[in-house]
């Protein structure tokens, strides 16, 4: 009311104001009202101004300025708004525009918005009801049209309450608007009418209800009625039989008409037997004969035949002779007809006739002898047929006969099978009577015996009422008027009806006989138990006295031990003896050595020949070359020797099931005694025995492959120890000759002889010496050979095999340890009298056992990667593989050990860093529970923890105590920062675990305390912040120069002052570092560790920890086993339970496998979808929910239920309140295992739909089956799961931004004050917004350009000095804002300022949002990459790390993990520090292994064109993707291929294919090649995920398929060969498959060119499965033949290079060049709408192109940026052109839309639209032309058109005519073009 008059009080001022009295010339008062013109307003009495309405007004308010009657579209006070459904633009002179929103077009008729924005190019609608898209061009969800039709709309469906609600999202067909899934039994368009079977009113009463009529004879009945229809011939009200003269009703498809003969008396035949009723003599089902004895059939019947026998012919009536009777029947008493003794008789006759008319015939001969003879057998001939003509008609009167004998038989079984229906309803009719009249009698004794009472009652009560009244004196009229209330009442009970109540009663007499039985039952227990009792106690006792002689044993075992250590004392002192002797043996050696060189040098001395030398030599080499060959032959056969030492094996077994059974009675007994479940994380501990015995049984077989190639070896080395002993011998015979000589010529006299010979042993001097160096030379490469390239190879491999069965034995060892701890641990829990000590050294000999193993596991692993490197493609490697999975998981499962550990001042612990120490640098987390010994400590200050650089001089951290406070010590390289908590003194601290956790974001660092209160679930809670000085801000460690010290520190380790303190006392459990659980058993080393019992730790204790919470890390799992067998399957419901928390896009929560059967619950995008097959016939069924509203991936616990309903329906529910289900057909669960939160890779890989399934990261609160609750920690499988919920896992501290993706929040922040913000950035893309945010006019922008980081603050920009920080490592960023400068610090070494340039007073505005990764405003690029470890300064709260997650706008960004692909290793690898230079002047000779590595020739290298620098300097994304090097990618189309030319002419003798692959297609063609006939061919192709490999010889197949399955996605290694009729498949060096078939010298020959990946259309369907014979999807490299490459490919079909990074979907032409072929189904002419979408990679190129023969064509392309349509119609040329603001090539997708009406072309780019009209050529037709799509051959292009070179990048959602085209259904793909796969980055 107050603001009314206000606005009157207003008014009124105003009007006196305008009517003001004027004073004139001579004092008189006058009126003046001035009067603006238009376009202007009253303002201050004489004060006209114009009026601001931006041109869309011309008059406005007085005073106000209001604009009246706003045009144009516009509105709002000064016409500055558009009305709805209108948006801004601007014209060039700033002027105000509004216009339609394209929602989808901009004409009234296809307008849907309520409002739109446009944002840049693009424009964002906000649809009406109904309409969805984001330019509401479909419809939304229950409603069906087509927007984007001139005139069409969306309509709501229209289902008449008739359809599923549970599938509302297809309730009905979105463009039709038929129903799809009606219920309640109805059907139609709009569930409008009762379904088929079923009549009733279905729209209003709902009332459709089954057809009374027999399905067997209804074609249908009446949808409103219930009228049945009949089928034909079949009749009645319910169709039930057929009508008159029909039969056949059984058949349930009509009857039929019945088909009588002209003998029937009518048409009508029985319904059942269809006989018919026939005239007097007739016979036969039809009456289409005569009886026997008749004759003459016709329409009145037969004739009886007048012959004396009673037979005639049925035709003619002639009568038959009269039949022999036949004789006696045997004894079977078999009678036989007497036609069968006719027809013998005559064939008896027969026979002696044919048997003289062929001894007629051998004697005939010419002349009238032989006239006679003939004219003999003619007569004979006659005779016997006429005879025949009698047996023939015999023959059909015994016919007649028995068909009439079959009617009789017919008839009388039809009679007796009436008769006996008739006598069975008649006997169960008379039971029933009988039944009932005995039920009448016994009723009617009943009542006799009630009347007998109720009259004795009459009597009782006439009794007692007539000495009620003579006791009472009462009067006739008392007595009758209260006579007559008693029958009133009497009346009221007899109406009472207590039947209602009966069922009550009988259920509370049901339930109490029950309880009474339970009581009972109870009782029985109660007397069975305590009779037990007395037993138990016995046992024991007699389990305490069996653990007295266990202890004794174990005293035994003691001595045992000591006797061994004297024993092993002993063996010492005798191997320094046998080495001594060694010694002895060298020497005498050495001797032998000396020898031999002196009988050398006497054989030179006699005159050794020099050819016998050589000849000598050459045997030596001889023998070299057959050991070569020797070698060559056992690495041949080496996979097929026997792998396994029998005896090492079974011992590893037999360890492994006694460590199994153990640890199964451990854990049975610790089950009924853990109640917080301390003891299962021991338990989790002693599970990795079981593993550690296949580790060792695999480690022995990969010892004793290496052994027997070295006991090969050595057998070799012992042939040329052999050939050297001959020599040696020889040697000494030559040297006892020599010697003989020279005593010979000491003893001659003659001084002659003597000059002589000294002349001659002159010469021969000189002569020896030349053979002398001749024999050194070949000595030395005689010893060359023998010790270089043989013996010390073969010794090394010797040596490296012994040292593998050394450890393979030290693994033995330990695990007997081990297994002696487990019968010690259930020693000491055997008895039920368990206590914190047991539990405290069950727990301390778990921490022994992984100290154990810790040590074992380097030692092991370094000699597997030597004889790794050795054997590369041996079997080996799998076994190999196998044991690092093994210890992989071991060391997982040593991390999640949760059990402290005791420091007693002495001891220390090195751990295992788990998380990257690349992770740490911006952000540190670290959380531990730590309990002080209160009795030792005293006050002492004391060291605690150190992670940080081994020289302990900067970049480290730790935690100490000093002066009585914890205090958190880092340093960044600028100084110590210690943060005190000096809130809680720990002399305060409780005598139990606290928790303790400490921070480390930049430079600001944060300690956090816990503190439980005893006895309560309160907690205090403490906080102390800190920050370093200086500007660095990262933790930069160096892996190899890092350690991570608890509890103390090894002597000779220096810490640094502020942490060089006296060892912690007490007890320390880890828990985490950043995201990773931690555990102090997961350490390097060990130093004085006290073997003390642990401190047991309450783990409710603290409020994170109070629920039955378990934490995945993403790579452990759940498994429980036999759930079948622990709570059955229920035949109605079988039901799931479990609650999620968690932050994933996609993670896998259940599955379960049985062979082909599975079943999957899993997170894609945030969003529940559940796939399963049980073996349907139809395939694997889907359920999946797309509502936004229940995505699960917000960090807060969501309730998750799976129902199987009655075998046949899923039920999804998910927070008791959202219901999804689908049906299948019924079949049950086939499973008896349940993977939870993950599953084996093993398991993954087994079928393609698991491969792509990740594990859950995130928690789980209790999981359970029935409703049975099931503690995963104690389930047998599980592996790598923990409890708690850690919050740091839920927190999403890490984004990845694809480009249209970003994040923001409105919370507050000041960045123009004193700011400070900072972040981690990872990305290869040079531009991109990384942080975003305005306030009025100012803005702060932190952007990529070129490589460069700018920070834009108030137009002030400060540019990093480095430019490439695209080089996809992570780099860490600080900007801060200050008045004085604003600062951009990364990587703490490039630095940068600038003073702002004004100081401006900031002026109040509204909130405003900040951005990262992106803004939606369009005025940056957004970002491309990842985001993490954010920090800003904010006015209302403390430094801490951004969650992503809380952020309330998410568009398009994946908060867990970062999938962007990183740049090739070359350009930031570190040199190795062991790698060897190769050195310069040597050759190094390629061994046979090492072929794989030869150089590739020139020939396969790229020879591609470089793209101009222009186009590249303008393109946002690389024209050369990523690709793995000479792979190439196949698929999307059925014959992809590569086609080699020229096949060698040694081909058709043997061949030897290699090739890599990697695929996951179930069936595909990878290699084939054939003669033109196809008679010859050779084939490897997918059947079923496996390898298939065939070829033929002669017209036999050989055939050879893996069992295993390799489309698993991952490379693997295949090698195929032909060896004339014997085959080969060889995979990944370890499954070895061989074959031969018949026919070794059959001519084998093809033609033609290899085919890899696919072959043309038609072939390959002779030889192999059809569906098989399409190209696979998938990647091939390295294709060799003969150890060589290919020549250059001469074809290419639809094949890219393999892109490595993500990929998505739509067609991508490669920068190699190629185009595609539109099918004839899609014709182009005069009048035709084409739409697409496409992301260059180059700024030109063609798009489209069509032409006739008659010169018109149609081009599209793009040039420099501008999309071109070019357009020649037979008489001239005309084009039209766009060129987009934000251009083509900035790495987004972009609509292109092209219309043609004749001479009219409208070019439509990102809603950029421009058009030409061309010249009209009233000659123009349509015809049919060709369309190609990404380029066209060279001929075919106009010489005027500039732009010849094809399209590079990809394209998607091409549509003609508004029908989607599929390139996988192209007439041609040539080239490379990837069909159906674009590289994303």
């Amino acid at each position: 009311m107050a603001l009314i008059c206000f606005s009157l009080l207003c008014f009124l001022s105003i009007l006196l104001r305008l009517f003001s009295p004027a004073t004139g010339e001579r004092g008189q008062q006058t009126t003046v009202v001035n009067v603006c013109g238009k376009g202007y307003f009253l303002y201050e009495l004489e004060t006209c101004l114009p009026c601001s309405c931006n041109g869309h007004s011309n008059s406005c308010q007085d005073v106000t300025g209001i604009c009246n009657n706003c045009q144009n579209s516009t509105a709002g006070d000064y016409c500055e708004e558009c009305l709805a459904a209108y948006v801004h633009d601007t014209a060039e002179e700033g002027q105000l525009i509004c216009k339609p929103c394209a929602c989808p077009f901009p004409i009234s008729s296809n307008n849907f918005a309520v409002s739109c924005e446009k944002k840049g190019s693009a424009v964002r609608c906000m649809c009406k009801e109904g309409y969805a898209g984001p330019i509401c061009e479909r419809c939304a969800p229950g409603y069906y049209g087509n927007p984007l039709l001139i005139g069409g709309t969306c309509k709501k469906c229209n289902c008449n309450g008739n359809s599923d609600p549970n599938l509302i999202f297809s309730d009905c067909h979105n463009t039709t608007g038929h129903c799809q899934n009606c219920w309640h039994k109805t059907t139609g368009v709009n569930c409008e009418r009762c379904a088929p079977g079923y009549y009733g009113d279905a729209i209003g009463a709902k009332s459709c209800r089954e057809c009374n009529c027999d399905t067997c004879g209804t074609n249908s009945c009446d949808h409103r009625t219930g009228r049945c229809y009949c089928k034909p011939g079949v009749t009645g009200p319910y169709c039930d039989r057929c009508e008159v003269g029909h039969y056949g009703f059984s058949s349930c498809r009509g009857c039929r008409r019945c088909v009588c003969g002209v003998a029937s008396v009518n048409e009508i035949c029985n319904p059942v037997t269809q006989a018919c009723v026939c005239q007097p003599g007739a016979a036969g089902l039809r009456c289409e004969r005569c009886k026997n004895g008749y004759w003459n059939y016709g329409p009145s019947g037969c004739q009886k035949c007048d012959c004396a026998g009673g037979s005639c012919n049925s035709e003619t009536g002639q009568c038959l002779s009269v039949p022999v009777t036949p004789p006696a029947t045997n004894a079977c008493d078999i009678t036989c007809d007497k036609c069968i003794w006719d027809l013998i008789e005559d064939l008896k006759f027969s026979n002696e006739s044919m048997k003289e008319i062929k001894a007629n015939m051998v004697n005939i001969s010419s002349g009238a002898a032989a006239n006679n003879r003939l004219n003999h057998l003619n007569t004979t001939t006659q005779h016997l047929k006429s005879q025949l003509s009698g047996w023939r008609n015999q023959s059909e009167h015994r016919l007649l006969q028995t068909d009439d004998v079959e009617d009789i038989v017919a008839n009388l079984q039809s009679d007796l099978n009436s008769l006996a229906e008739e006598e069975n309803t008649m006997i169960s009719e008379g039971l029933e009577v009988e039944k009932e009249t005995q039920d009448t009698y016994r009723r009617a004794d009943h009542l006799e015996k009630q009347l007998i009472v109720v009259s004795k009652s009459i009597q009782d009560i006439i009794g007692k009422l007539i000495y009620y009244s003579s006791q009472h004196d009462l009067s006739a009229e008392e007595s009758t008027w209260r006579k007559e209330d008693a029958e009133e009442m009497v009346n009221t009970m007899r109406k009472l009806n207590l039947s209602v109540n009966e069922p009550i009663a009988t259920e509370e007499s049901m339930k109490a006989n029950q309880i009474l039985r339970r009581v009972l039952q109870l009782e029985k227990k109660l007397n069975t138990t305590t009779g037990l009792v007395s037993p138990i106690q016995h046992e024991l006792s007699e389990l305490s006295s069996r653990l007295s002689d266990t202890r004794e044993l174990l005293e035994g075992a003691v001595r045992t031990t000591q006797q061994a250590e004297e024993k092993h004392k002993e063996n010492l002192v005798r191997f320094q003896e046998n080495e001594n002797f060694q010694q002895k043996l060298r020497k005498d050696y050495g001797d032998a050595n000396e020898t031999l060189r002196v009988a050398g040098d006497i054989i030179i001395d006699t005159g050794l020949d020099v050819g016998e030398l050589e000849t000598m030599i050459k045997n030596v080499s001889e023998f070299h070359a057959a050991i070569d060959g020797a070698n060559k032959l056992l690495r041949e056969r080496e996979a097929n020797l026997s792998r396994y030492d029998k005896d090492l094996v079974h011992r590893a077994t037999d360890y492994a099931k006694e460590l199994q059974k153990l640890a199964a009675e451990l854990e049975n007994y610790l089950k009924n005694i853990d109640a917080n479940g301390f003891v299962q994380k021991a338990i989790n501990a002693s599970n990795v025995y079981e593993n550690i015995a296949k580790y060792v049984e695999e480690a022995n077989e990969t010892a004793v492959i290496t052994f027997n190639y070295t006991e090969r070896a050595e057998d070799a080395i012992f042939g040329i120890n052999t050939q050297i002993g001959f020599l040696k011998d020889r040697s000494e015979t030559l040297l006892i000759e020599a010697t003989k000589l020279l005593q010979s010529e000491e003893e001659t006299d003659n001084e002659a002889a003597v000059r002589a010979a000294k002349m001659n042993i002159i010469g021969l001097i000189a002569e020896v010496d030349s053979i002398k160096k001749e024999l050194s030379e070949s000595s030395s490469q005689l010893n060359t050979i023998q010790r270089g390239n043989t013996a010390q190879r073969l010794e090394y491999s010797k040596r490296i095999a012994e040292n593998t069965l050394n450890k393979t034995a030290m693994v033995l060892q330990t695990v007997t340890p081990i297994n002696e701890t487990v019968q010690g641990w259930a020693r000491n829990l055997d008895n039920s009298e368990y206590d914190t000590s047991a539990y405290n050294r069950a727990v301390s000999a778990a921490g022994e056992a992984v100290e154990n193993l810790t040590d074992m596991v380097p030692e092991l692993l370094d000699k597997l990667r030597v004889v790794e490197q050795k054997k590369p493609m041996s079997n080996i490697s799998s076994s190999i593989l196998r044991i690092r999975q093994l210890i992989a998981q071991t060391k997982s499962l040593a991390s999640k050990v949760q059990v402290s550990m005791r420091f007693d001042g002495l001891s220390a612990v090195e751990v295992h860093p788990k998380t990257k120490l690349e992770e740490l640098k911006a952000f540190t987390s670290m959380s531990l529970f730590m309990k002080v010994d209160s009795e030792k400590h005293k006050g002492q200050d004391r060291f605690i923890m150190y992670l940080g650089n081994k020289n302990g001089r900067k970049d480290y951290m730790g935690l100490a105590i000093k002066n009585d406070n914890l205090v958190y010590v880092y340093n960044l390289g600028g100084g110590d920062v210690e943060i005190p908590l000096s809130s809680k003194p720990i002399s305060t601290w409780p005598p139990q675990f606290n928790l303790i956790k400490t921070e480390r974001l930049g430079r600001h660092g944060k300690v956090f305390l816990t503190v439980p209160s005893p006895g309560s679930t309160a907690e205090q809670k403490f906080i102390q912040k800190g920050e370093a000085p200086g500007t660095e801000s990262l933790f930069d460690l160096d892996p190899d120069n890092t350690v991570f010290f608890v509890g103390g520190v090894p002597p000779d380790f220096r810490l640094p002052a502020s942490l060089n303190l006296s060892p912690f006392i007490g007890c320390i459990e880890l828990a985490a570092l950043n995201k990773d659980v931690m555990s102090l058993y997961n350490f390097k080393n060990k130093y004085k560790i006290n073997t003390a019992p642990p401190c047991p730790r309450y783990k409710l204790a603290f409020t994170q920890s109070r629920a039955a919470n378990y934490f995945f890390d993403g790579t452990g799992y759940a498994l429980v086993r036999n759930i079948e067998k622990r709570e059955k399957f229920g035949k109605i419901l079988t039901r799931f339970d479990l609650g999620v928390r968690s932050v994933m896009d996609d993670a896998l929560l259940l599955l379960m496998v049985n062979g082909s059967n599975f079943f999957t619950l899993e997170m894609q995008k945030g969003l529940l979808r559940i796939v399963y097959d049980f073996g349907f016939s139809n395939g694997p069924v889907v359920l999946e929910d797309n509502l936004k509203k229940i995505q699960i991936n917000d960090a807060r616990y969501h309730e998750i239920s799976v129902i199987y309903h009655n075998s046949k329906k899923i039920i999804l529910v998910v927070d008791r309140g959202h219901v999804k289900s689908v049906e299948n057909e019924k079949k049950p669960m086939p499973f008896s295992d349940i993977y939870i939160g993950g599953a084996p890779s093993e398991v993954l890989h087994s079928r393609p739909e698991l491969a792509t399934l990740a594990g859950l990261r995130g928690c789980l609160k209790g999981f359970q089956y029935q409703k049975k609750d099931f503690n995963l920690l104690e389930e047998a499988g599980t592996i790598g799961i923990s409890s708690g919920c850690p919050e740091e896992s839920l927190v999403s501290r890490e984004a990845y931004f694809n480009g249209e993706s970003f994040v923001a929040s409105s919370q507050k922040i000041s960045p123009f004050q004193m700011f400070e913000g900072g972040f981690d950035f990872r990305t290869i893309q040079s531009t991109g917004l990384l942080f975003y945010y305005t306030e009025g006019s100012d803005e702060i922008a932190i952007s990529l350009e070129n490589g460069t980081v700018v920070l834009n603050t108030k137009g002030t920009k400060v540019r990093s000095e480095k430019n490439h920080y695209n080089d996809g490592q992570t780099h860490f960023l600080v900007a801060s804002v200050t008045p004085q400068r604003y600062q951009l610090i990364i990587d703490d070494k490039d630095r940068q300022s600038k003073s702002p340039q004004r100081i401006t007073q900031q002026q109040p505005s509204a909130p405003s949002k900040f951005y990262f990764g992106g803004s939606p405003s369009g005025q940056y690029l957004n970002f491309t990459g990842c985001i993490s470890n954010a920090f800003l300064s904010r006015p209302d709260r403390d430094m801490e790390v951004e969650d992503f997650q809380r952020y309330t706008v998410k568009v398009q960004a994946l908060l867990h993990g970062c999938p962007m692909e990183k740049p090739p290793a070359a350009l930031y690898a570190k040199p190795d520090r062991n790698s060897s230079k190769p050195k310069r002047g040597r050759a190094s000779k390629v061994g046979r292994d090492k072929l794989s590595t030869m150089e590739v020739p020139d020939s396969l290298k790229d020879n591609l064109e470089e793209l101009r620098g222009k186009e590249e300097a303008h393109c946002y994304l690389s024209a050369r993707p990523r690709a793995t090097q000479h792979a190439y990618q196949f698929g999307g189309t059925a014959n992809s291929r590569l086609e080699y030319g020229s096949i060698p002419a040694f081909f058709k003798e043997r061949s030897h294919f290699s090739l890599s692959l990697r695929t996951q297609s179930t069936h595909g063609l990878i290699f084939y090649v054939s003669n033109e006939e196809e008679d010859h061919f050779m084939a490897l192709y997918l059947a079923h995920g496996r390898l298939v490999y065939m070829f033929n010889v002669g017209n036999h197949k050989l055939k050879i398929k893996s069992q295993e399955k390799y489309n698993d996605g991952s490379w693997h290694n295949v090698v195929f060969t032909r060896e004339k009729n014997e085959g080969r498949l060889i995979i990944d060096g370890l499954r070895v498959l061989e074959d031969t078939v018949p026919g070794a010298g059959a001519p084998w020959h093809v033609s033609g060119v290899f085919y890899v990946g696919g072959v043309p259309p038609g072939k390959a369907h002779k030889n192999i499965q059809i569906n098989s014979v399409h190209s696979f999807t998938g990647c091939v490299k390295s294709f060799q033949l003969n150890g060589q490459w290919l020549s250059s490919v001469s074809h290419t079909f639809g094949v890219t290079r393999c892109f490595n990074g993500p990929t998505e979907s739509g067609t991508y032409f490669s920068a190699e060049g190629g185009y595609v072929v539109l099918d004839d189904t899609f014709n182009l002419g005069l009048k035709f709408e084409l739409v697409f979408e496409v992301r260059p990679r180059a700024s030109s190129g063609i798009l489209l192109h069509i032409y006739t023969s008659g010169g018109e064509y149609l081009n599209m392309h793009i040039n420099h940026g501008q999309v071109i349509v070019q357009v020649h119609n037979g008489i001239r040329e005309f084009a039209t052109s766009v060129t987009p603001k934000q251009g083509l090539c900035d790495g987004r997708w972009h609509r292109i839309a092209v219309i043609r009406d004749a001479n009219v072309l409208q070019l439509d780019v990102d809603s950029e639209v421009t058009h030409v009209v061309g010249p009209l050529n009233t000659r123009a037709m349509d015809s049919k032309a060709p369309v190609f799509i990404g380029g066209v051959p060279e001929s075919l292009l106009p010489q005027s058109m500039l732009i010849r070179t094809a399209y590079i990048g990809c394209m998607r959602n091409l549509m003609i005519n508004e029908t989607p085209v599929s390139f996988s259904k192209a007439a041609l793909v040539s080239g490379a073009v990837s069909v159906n796969s674009c590289p994303a980055a």
